[in-house]
C-alpha cells in the first residue's frame, strides 16, 4: 500500500507530465501565419523637394492584416525620387518612380510622381497628324513651359487620352502611356476620314493643364 506522501508525490509528477504534454501539444499545433502580400501606399503626386510618407500593410494566409515596420524600401528611379529606410519619399526631379516595399520575398509597389513647379502651360507636338486605318500609328510629344526656365519634356509624366470627335467613341484608337514619343494606334473599328482628339493632361504643383492635337484616319 502506498502511503499519503507517496501518493502525493506520484500525483504531482503526473500533473507535471500532463502540463508538459499540453504545452508541447499546443506548440505543435500552432503555426505562425504566413505573409502572402503587401499593399504599399499612397500613390501620390508631390512637388520637387516635397515629401510623402509611405506605409506597408501585410496580408497573411489566415486573412489577417497588419502594418509592417520591418520593410526594405527602394525607388526605381532615384534621380526622380528617393526613399529612406523609414519609408519617407523625397521628390528630386520631374518624373515618376515606382516605390517598392519588401519583406523577405514578398513585396508591393506604388507610384510617386514628382511634379514641376512654376509651370505656365503645356504644348503638344505635332498639333495635327494622320494615321492609316487598321493598325496605323501616329506619334506625339509634349512639353511644359516653365517660368524662368527651359521647357521640360512631360511626354511620359502626363496622362494621355483620345476620343473620336466624329463618333464619340474611345475604342477606335489606343494610346500607350509612359513612353516617348507617345504612340496612338488606329483600330480596325475606325473609319477612313474619322477625326479624333488626342489630349494630354498634366498636373503640376499648382494647377492642371491640358493640350490637344488632331488625328485623322486615312486609307
Amino acid at each position: 500500500m502506498l502511503d499519503r506522501k507517496q501518493k502525493l508525490k506520484i500525483s504531482g509528477s503526473l500533473l507535471a507530465l500532463l502540463l508538459v504534454a499540453v504545452g508541447l501539444g499546443c506548440n505543435g499545433f500552432f503555426v505562425n501565419p504566413t505573409l502572402t502580400s503587401i499593399s504599399v501606399g499612397p500613390t501620390a503626386t508631390i512637388n520637387q523637394n516635397g515629401t510623402v510618407q509611405m506605409s506597408a500593410v501585410g496580408t497573411y494566409n489566415d486573412g489577417s492584416t497588419s502594418n509592417l515596420s520591418d520593410v526594405q524600401w527602394s525607388s526605381s528611379e532615384t534621380t526622380v525620387a528617393t526613399i529612406n529606410t523609414s519609408g519617407l519619399v523625397t521628390g528630386i526631379s520631374p518624373g515618376t518612380a515606382t516605390i517598392t516595399g519588401a519583406s523577405g520575398t514578398v513585396s508591393g509597389t506604388a507610384s510617386v510622381t514628382v511634379a514641376l513647379t512654376n509651370v505656365t502651360g503645356i504644348t503638344i507636338s505635332p498639333t495635327s497628324a494622320s494615321a492609316n486605318l487598321n493598325g496605323g500609328t501616329a506619334q506625339f510629344t509634349a512639353q511644359a513651359t516653365v517660368s524662368g526656365g527651359s521647357p521640360v519634356d512631360i511626354t511620359t509624366t502626363g496622362t494621355w487620352s483620345i476620343s473620336s470627335t466624329s463618333t464619340g467613341s474611345t475604342s477606335d484608337f489606343t494610346v500607350t502611356q509612359g513612353q516617348t514619343p507617345e504612340v496612338v494606334t488606329v483600330q480596325s473599328t475606325a473609319t477612313v476620314g474619322e477625326i479624333a482628339t488626342v489630349t494630354i493632361t498634366y498636373v503640376s504643383s499648382t494647377n492642371t493643364y491640358t493640350a490637344n492635337a488632331k488625328l485623322t484616319v486615312i486609307q
